[in-house]
C-alpha cells in the first residue's frame, strides 16, 4: 500500500501553494514595492458654451469626485501602487490653481509627500454629448511628463464618465505602467 498525507501534509502543501502563487513573476506586489503616487483629483476643462453662459454645474462637480475617487481605487486595487494621501498638501494645491495649467508643479507637490510619481486628470467638455477624460503620468524626481493618455466619451454623465476612465486604467495606465 501507497503512504497517505493527512491533513497536516494538505496545508502544508497548500501554503506552500500560496507562498508560490505570491513570490511568481507577475503575482500580486507587496505592499512595501507598490509605487508611492500621488493622485490628484480630476479638474474640468470647460470649453463649451454652456459652462460660459451657466457657470460651473453641481453634478459635474459631483463627477469630478467620484472619477477621482475611482481612479484611487482601481490603482490602488492593481497592488502595484500605494495612493498617498493628499490631505497634508491640501493648501498647495489650492494655492497652484488648476494643476493642469501650473507648469509641473503636481511634481513638487508630490514630491513632498514622499511619492514617486504625481497623476493628474482632466475631463474637457467641448458639449453634453462630447467629452474628453486625459491622464497625465509625472516622474516626481526629474518633473518628467512619462505618459499621457486619452478618451473620448459621450454623454455627460455618471456612467460615462466612470466608463471613461475605468477603460482608461484598464487599457492604458495599467498595460503601460513601468
Amino acid at each position: 500500500m501507497g503512504a497517505s498525507c493527512g491533513p497536516h501534509a494538505f496545508r502544508l502543501l497548500g501554503g506552500l501553494a500560496l507562498c508560490l502563487a505570491l513570490l511568481r513573476p507577475g503575482g500580486p506586489a507587496l505592499a512595501s514595492e507598490a509605487l508611492p503616487l500621488a493622485v490628484f483629483d480630476f479638474e474640468l476643462i470647460d470649453s463649451s458654451l454652456e459652462g460660459e453662459m451657466r457657470g460651473e454645474r453641481a453634478d459635474e462637480q459631483a463627477r469630478l469626485g467620484m472619477i477621482s475617487d475611482l481612479l484611487r481605487q482601481m490603482l490602488a486595487d492593481s497592488g502595484r501602487y500605494r495612493i498617498l494621501d493628499l490631505t497634508p498638501v491640501k493648501a498647495e494645491i489650492a494655492a497652484a490653481g488648476y494643476l493642469h495649467g501650473c507648469n509641473g508643479c503636481d511634481a513638487r507637490i508630490a514630491g513632498g509627500l514622499g511619492a514617486e510619481r504625481a497623476v493628474t486628470g482632466t475631463v474637457q467638455k467641448v458639449s453634453n454629448l462630447i467629452l474628453n477624460i486625459n491622464l497625465y503620468e509625472r516622474e516626481v524626481a526629474s518633473g518628467k511628463l512619462l505618459r499621457a493618455m486619452s478618451v473620448d466619451i459621450r454623454g455627460n454623465t455618471d456612467r460615462s464618465w466612470s466608463r471613461g476612465v475605468s477603460y482608461l486604467v484598464r487599457n492604458r495606465f495599467l498595460k503601460g505602467a513601468k
